[in-house]
């Protein structure tokens, strides 16, 4: 059976980063913007990161350009607008695309755990969450609407 915990990515420094470092873990996976509407959300993750992250929860963030080239940047401008503008200190990756034929396997795994609105698999816009339990298994996917503070309750009964 395949878990978060059996991917891999590339982190924001460059370097490969297993998922399963974070075995046992609560993860909050989000693709991430810098030029978007839902940008502000940020505060919003970093502060459940802050709040549930000596709980277990990591709040990890994925860059993508998939939408409105809304994050054109490369990987030391997204950590220096985030670190700036955001305080951001939660795990944050290389960019990665969400959907399509490239689209990273851990995206195509997560859309695949938890279909969209009305079946809908792909990924609609930036700032897409996806909560997985400390099992690996996906809890629940929420939209780009969805606020992170909106989702708390969800973390605190997964953290247990």
């Amino acid at each position: 059976m395949t878990t978060a915990y059996d991917f891999s990515a590339t982190d924001i420094e460059g370097q490969p980063k297993s998922l399963a470092d974070y075995r046992d873990k609560v993860l909050l996976i989000v693709n991430v913007a810098s030029q978007c509407g839902f940008t502000p959300q940020y505060t919003g993750l970093e502060k459940l990161w802050r709040d549930y992250g000596d709980r277990g929860l990591v709040v990890l963030g994925f860059p993508c350009d998939q939408f409105g080239h809304q994050e054109p940047g490369d990987e030391a401008e997204i950590r220096n607008f985030c670190s700036l503008n955001y305080d951001v200190t939660f795990p944050m990756f290389a960019k990665v695309d969400v959907n399509g034929d490239s689209a990273h396997p851990l995206w195509k795994w997560l859309k695949d755990e938890k279909g969209g609105f009305l079946g809908i698999d792909a990924i609609k816009w930036n700032f897409s969450k996806f909560l997985v339990g400390r099992d690996g298994e996906v809890i629940k996917r929420y939209a780009p609407t969805d606020k992170p503070e909106s989702i708390a309750k969800d973390i605190e009964k997964a953290i247990g």
